[in-house]
């Protein structure tokens, strides 16, 4: 799958410098960011979640205690 990308030399001057620094082509480096700033999107809607239940039972556990629990130990 192709997409395309519109910036101004200024924007795409910068993008090229920062794939040179790492080490990248523009493309995987583009790849890259979008993937991270998904996986950033999701881990903060499971933290919200997660907190949000715990304000509704806010009980926390040890790792022995929730070892035990698990039958772990």
């Amino acid at each position: 799958m192709a997409i395309s990308l519109r910036l101004n030399e200024k924007e795409a001057d910068l993008f090229r410098r920062y794939a040179d620094i790492k080490g990248l082509s523009l493309s995987e480096m583009v790849r890259q960011a979008v993937l991270n700033q998904i996986e950033d999107e999701i881990d903060l809607q499971a933290y919200e979640k997660a907190y949000a239940a715990y304000l509704e039972n806010p009980v926390t556990y040890t790792l022995s205690e929730a070892e035990k629990e698990l039958g772990l130990l």
